[in-house]
């Protein structure tokens, strides 16, 4: 039996379901709202109905949207033929945040899994083909780049992997890049794993 009212209970249920929110924290978490303000209360739970009912998939590149088109593809400012390929939404957040990429995006829904019955169909893979093979928007010039940046992970690779395989073979007129990756800047080798180092090596590049 509960220790709390049925709707205490149900908060502190409902908050537990969240990533990384455990027992004792969905507990604090639930406190924390009974004793603030009504206002701030339902200001909370508005913003989760409302993104909810608002916030949909891009039609062009699948990220989060309020509209027909995320923020990204409507910004005539963006270099529409370089096109970086991410596992999910969440992902463009710390590639924006560089100020170094200037393209668009486009957002997978995942990375292929076999073990865990994640197959090319059940990612948005044939899309992005559409994307680069297709005709472009009137007054944009056709995709020549595709930069990979799938995460740096088993499933992340076998992802990079696939789709520059299908890029050669479909288009092979535009470039496949792939995220740099190594040493963290500030890293002591001492403490860097082979996998790691070996990557390092691997895309080493002349100091100019």
């Amino acid at each position: 039996m509960s220790t709390f009212a049925p709707p205490v209970q149900r908060l502190i249920t409902e908050l537990g379901k969240l990533p990384g929110i455990g027992g004792r924290t969905a507990q604090r978490l639930a406190f924390h709202l009974l004793r603030a303000s009504e206002e701030d209360a339902l200001a909370l739970a508005d913003a989760i109905r409302e993104v909810k009912s608002r916030i949909g998939l891009c039609e062009v590149c699948f990220n989060l949207a309020d509209g027909p088109r995320c923020r990204i593809c409507s910004d005539e400012r963006r270099d529409a033929a370089v096109v970086c390929v991410v596992e999910e939404p969440s992902d463009i957040i710390p590639i924006e945040r560089t100020h170094e990429f200037h393209g668009r995006y486009h957002v997978l829904g995942g990375a292929l899994s076999p073990i865990d019955g994640v197959d090319p169909e059940d990612l948005r893979i044939a899309e992005l083909y559409r994307r680069v093979t297709g005709e472009p928007e009137e007054g944009r010039d056709p995709i020549r780049e595709v930069v990979l940046a799938t995460n740096p992970t088993t499933t992340g690779e076998a992802t990079a992997l696939h789709i520059a395989e299908q890029l050669r073979e479909k288009a092979p007129q535009v470039t496949v890049t792939r995220l740099a990756s190594g040493l963290p800047v500030g890293a002591d080798l001492e403490y860097a794993d082979e996998l790691t180092l070996g990557r390092a090596l691997a895309g080493r590049r002349a100091l100019s």
